[in-house]
């Protein structure tokens, strides 16, 4: 083929884009680049700058599709070939300047967070696989088109022509959704189930069952060391013990009590909410001073930085029950096993406030309720209110609670005005309250009742603040005055900022305490106002928080 024709072939390709769709679609790229809550990996940011410039092209066609349905005037193809090369002047200047700065807008993210600067986002390899998201989806935007062709010329030998179009589209719709729902995502779910479960049952060579009688997964255990699970076996093993707290405070300490269930130790989240009841009692955990009852995430993961702080601060004199629900992380759970992972957290509840509320009040340990991202989710549902009036447990510590939660969503909605949605104040702080890395719970002068709920998050944690409502409008939290942790370059863009939060939400990390990593020492400060433990002033609490900071640095390091 002539040099000449196969310009003309080409010329011929990018004409059939649309002009206004390219345009549009590069504007939603270059937005994409800007920062969001947290910094993103070298993939994720293409992945998001391709269905960024997706969206956008396909609401360019849609918009110019609608305007030539209107019969408004249209420019002749004389000057559309003009254009057309304009368009594409515009679009790669547009796309060179927003990925030279990109740089800069994430280091804008990683500077707040005390993290090295990037140095460079590679952007050529942003573009590359942009392009490559684009691609793809075109092909499924063909093969669409193509069986929506194939069933209205079919429909349309019965039919008359335009309820032919209608219901092809329906069937070509119902079609994909069950091919892409009944059968991709059904069988990775299966896939990552039987792997994660795989992984649990695997034996750490490093962890041994204690010969302990009073610890769970010993010989005289109601819970085989086997049936506690990879998650449940370092539980029970690696919290601080009796000695190590002793060695801290200076004085005698008992060992925490900590009671685990794993998924595989009995058949429904009943018997194993009763097996865990059960050896609870066994091991004398109602015998504490402080009782807690902790949801895990999706794997049955407890964050060791919530637990050891707390049994630091309460001298050993505590005990932690908790039971997996799921083998899978908290995200894919979310999708897959939402409901189960309440009913595991009810069935729990149940059985532990059962026993606690029928000993007597003056004989009994104080109890509270902890749960993380997924667990705060199910634990915020494994109660009702007016179950516990009566006989209120003492409270509850919720970290990272998602977006989802219903508690969560109507307290930040109903705040108290002037107060951000961040970190609100919701009727003075009576019952609830809320604290980040700069303000504690005891910020508020007013008292604190009886029964408490303490939410503990950071402004940059797109689990807590990423919301589906932001593909049409500003979040609330995105207002002044913003979170210490939240770049000032972050803007709202219709389409993309959504975007962009669900790629923090899946793939965004943070060093601890910022984004959804929470850090010990804010931990600290949150048990401590929300329990009281006796025996700390100031001086003794700085000296925990540094133990903890030290030993994540050394952990780091390492």
């Amino acid at each position: 083929m002539e040099p000449s024709s196969q310009r003309q072939r080409i010329i011929l390709h990018f004409m059939r884009f649309s002009g206004v769709g390219l345009v549009l679609g590069t504007l939603f790229f270059a937005f994409s680049l800007t920062p969001s809550l947290v910094p993103r990996p070298l993939i994720a940011q293409g992945i998001v700058s391709g269905l960024s410039f997706t969206a956008g092209y396909a609401l360019g066609v849609m918009g110019h599709g609608l305007w030539r349905y209107l019969h408004l005037p249209e420019p002749t193809r004389q000057l559309q070939t003009y254009v057309q090369w304009l368009v594409a002047t515009l679009c790669l200047s547009i796309a060179i300047i927003f990925l030279w700065r990109a740089a800069e807008w994430q280091n804008s993210i990683r500077q707040l967070m005390a993290m090295e600067p990037a140095s460079g986002t590679r952007p050529f390899s942003i573009a590359l696989i942009a392009l490559a998201v684009f691609a793809f989806l075109m092909l499924i935007a063909l093969l669409f088109k193509r069986t929506f062709r194939l069933l209205s010329r079919k429909l349309a030998y019965i039919l008359p022509r335009r309820m032919a179009y209608v219901l092809g589209t329906v069937a070509a719709i119902a079609l994909f959704w069950l091919v892409i729902e009944g059968v991709f995502f059904s069988y990775a779910l299966k896939v990552a189930d039987r792997s994660y479960q795989q992984m649990d049952e695997l034996m750490q060579s490093d962890l041994a069952a204690s010969e302990n009688p009073m610890k769970p997964g010993s010989a005289a255990s109601l819970i085989s060391w086997e049936a506690l699970g990879s998650r449940g076996r370092r539980f029970v093993t690696e919290g601080p013990s009796g000695a190590q707290i002793g060695d801290f405070l200076g004085e005698e300490a008992p060992d925490p009590i900590r009671v685990y269930v794993g998924l595989n130790a009995a058949e429904t989240p009943g018997e194993r909410a009763e097996l865990a009841l059960a050896e609870l009692i066994r091991v004398g955990g109602f015998e504490r001073s402080v009782l807690i009852l902790a949801t895990p995430t999706g794997r049955g993961w407890v964050d060791p930085g919530s637990q050891d702080t707390v049994e630091y601060l309460h001298r050993g004199d505590i005990a932690t029950v908790t039971a997996q629900y799921s083998y899978l992380p908290s995200h894919l759970s979310l999708i897959a096993e939402a409901k189960y992972g309440v009913e595991n957290a009810r069935a729990l509840f149940t059985e532990v406030y059962g026993y606690w509320s029928s000993l007597p009040s003056d004989a009994r340990p104080r109890l509270y309720l902890f749960g993380l991202s997924l667990g705060a989710l199910n634990s915020d549902l494994s109660f009702d209110l007016y179950d516990i009036i009566d006989d209120p447990f003492n409270g509850v510590l919720w970290s990272g609670p998602p977006f989802r939660s219903d508690t969560w969503q109507s307290v930040t909605a109903d705040r108290d005005p002037g107060s951000p949605a961040w970190l609100p104040t919701f009727r003075g702080g009576s019952v609830v309250r809320f604290m980040n890395q700069n303000q504690g719970l005891q910020a508020l002068s007013g008292d604190w009742g009886d029964f408490r709920i303490a939410y503990l998050q950071y402004a940059s944690d797109p689990i807590t603040f990423f919301e589906p409502a932001a593909f049409w409008r500003e979040p609330a939290w995105m207002r002044e005055p913003r979170g210490p942790d939240v770049s000032p370059e972050l803007r709202w863009y219709p389409v993309v900022t959504m975007l962009q939060l669900l790629a923090d939400l899946a793939t965004g990390s943070a060093p601890p305490g910022f984004g959804h990593e929470f850090a010990a020492e804010h931990y600290i400060d949150a048990w401590t106002a929300l329990s009281e433990p006796p025996g700390w002033d100031d001086a003794s609490l700085a000296r925990l928080r540094q133990h903890f900071i030290q030993a994540r640095n050394v952990e780091a390091k390492d």
